[in-house]
């Protein structure tokens, strides 16, 4: 009998070590009855790391090992402003899981699991004229977020046109980056959807556990696709499977209705991400606003001409706020709330689940991860 429960726990613990490290492991005496269940080893205060299984991983014939996934949620808080808000606590936090309160175990600010970045920008014919505003604006973006030379976090480049090409892999060191992107060039058709799966399936999927990681996207696009292989519906869920944010900048020319638009937003509100539109301007009154939309004065000839709409001059000024965005995403990022829970539905049954975190302070905007697939991977 002795020998039977030493070979039970040598199995045991071998299971036990090929735990993954987003993982907890509960432990509890082998004679216990169900209706007293195991209790977490692990410190409340923070997420879990491999570090803290040691207890439950010591050698002990009398434990059984339990596998039970740690949920990360990173969630930005923003105010009427737009303006992130810093100050909130673990209590000012509810958490939701299919519509089902979850206990928040774990909630940190500083320090926070480091940012894995996919800058994906559009190279089609389509974008040529504004491909080198996405170049100014994506280097700057690129310094802000990679300051410091210990820094954290990566960045990794991607061009798509008719298909998509990682230009560089992930880098903490600008400097290599920014030579990267200086020498791009436009040309061919458009297949976003299929960008936006790639990067999902073979970057973001791969970038390190999603309990130690925050895994997000920002696209630069007029959201328009022509000859993707892969449906909307197919590239968000892939984001979902990668458990990856999604920030989506449109750069489509001002004053024409763009229905490309409508994408980016679905893309990023069904993400946890937003999506910006920096050449967004209300039509003006007169030809000397610079911005007339279709059919608001006379013939056709006279559309969007003012103020040297039709040369491309003021398109160049609007074209500037492209690095507004990103200085906006790089806010947002910088000042993140990490939170994590155990799911009270323990099944590791591959479905998705729903996630949805309330502030409890009046008049803020909640971004967060809107779910993730209940798997052991």
């Amino acid at each position: 009998m002795v020998r039977r429960r030493n070979l039970a726990a040598l199995s045991l613990g071998i299971v036990a070590l090929l735990a993954g490290p987003g993982s907890l492991l509960l432990c509890a005496q082998d004679s216990v009855s169900k209706a007293d269940p195991p209790k977490t080893v692990a410190n409340s205060n923070q997420p879990a790391t491999p570090g803290d299984n040691k207890a439950a991983s010591s050698p002990d014939n009398n434990q059984i090992k339990v596998l039970v996934k740690v949920v990360n949620v990173p969630v930005t808080v923003l105010d009427k402003r737009g303006m992130p808000v810093i100050d909130l606590k673990k209590e000012d936090f509810r958490v939701f899981e299919d519509g089902k309160e979850q206990t928040i175990r774990y909630f940190r600010r500083d320090p926070r699991p480091p940012l894995r970045i996919g800058l994906i920008l559009d190279t089609s014919n389509s974008a040529r004229r504004q491909l080198s505003f996405q170049k100014d604006a994506a280097t700057e973006f690129v310094f802000n977020m990679l300051q410091g030379r210990n820094n954290r976090n990566q960045i990794y480049l991607q061009t798509f046109d008719a298909t998509s090409s990682v230009i560089q892999d992930f880098t903490n060191d600008p400097e290599i980056l920014n030579e990267k992107i200086r020498a791009l060039k436009a040309g061919g058709g458009k297949a976003l959807y299929d960008a936006i799966y790639f990067a999902c399936r073979e970057k973001m999927a791969k970038a390190g556990p999603p309990e130690e990681t925050r895994r997000v996207l920002v696209v630069i696009s007029d959201g328009n696709d022509v000859q993707s292989e892969h449906s909307l519906e197919e590239a968000i869920s892939m984001a979902h499977h990668a458990e990856t944010l999604i920030y989506c900048i449109g750069n489509a020319a001002y004053g024409y209705s763009n229905p490309g638009d409508k994408t980016l937003e679905e893309i990023s509100s069904s993400t946890g991400g937003a999506a910006l539109f920096p050449l967004e301007k209300s039509p003006g009154t007169d030809l000397l606003t610079g911005y007339l939309s279709h059919g608001q004065v006379g013939d056709e000839g006279s559309q969007n001409k003012g103020l040297g709409a039709e040369t491309g001059r003021f398109s160049a000024q609007r074209l500037m706020q492209l690095a507004d965005s990103l200085d906006a995403i790089n806010r947002e990022l910088d000042e993140q709330y990490s939170i994590g829970y155990t799911s009270t539905n323990t099944k590791l049954d591959g479905t998705f689940r729903n996630i949805r975190v309330v502030a409890l302070r009046k008049g803020v905007q909640v971004r967060s991860k809107v779910g993730y697939f209940a798997t052991n991977d």
